[in-house]
């Protein structure tokens, strides 16, 4: 049950970075809902819909691609993450799109920047929600 909750947790910070991004680089990175203009629910479930999206492509392509990609990370010092987050934002962008909806992203560049700040966002919405949720980091002493 405890796995359900930091899942939905993770589903709502992400949702919430996700809205935040886009506000903040609107008409570069948007969210185009499945409803009407104005339909602020329709609007709020592309949001969750593209947030697990997001999630599954950052969790199984991610993962795949760091992986593979390891040494690639060693040698430019992690900077490459920025060139890989980039490329998981446009894709997510992509397979939202053949749905019809979701995420829509100008260019590469504004997804490099998309996915830095999605990034800052979701982490900093975990660090203020940590209080909340009663999670803390364990030492391994």
């Amino acid at each position: 049950m405890a796995r359900m909750g930091r899942l939905l947790l993770r589903l709502l910070i992400n949702t919430l970075a996700l809205w935040l991004t886009t506000v903040i680089l609107a008409g570069h990175v948007d969210i185009r809902s499945f409803g009407s203009e104005g339909d602020t629910l329709a609007f709020v479930l592309t949001l969750v819909l593209v947030a697990v999206i997001f999630g599954l492509v950052n969790g199984i392509v991610g993962g795949i691609v760091r992986v593979v990609a390891f040494p690639i990370y060693v040698l430019t010092l992690g900077l490459i993450s920025f060139v890989v987050n980039g490329l998981l934002l446009l894709l997510v962008a992509w397979i939202s799109g053949l749905i019809g909806f979701g995420l829509s992203v100008e260019n590469f560049g504004w997804g490099v920047l998309g996915a830095l700040l999605l990034g800052i966002i979701a982490w900093l919405i975990g660090i203020i929600l940590r209080p909340f949720t009663g999670s803390t980091r364990r030492s391994t002493k």
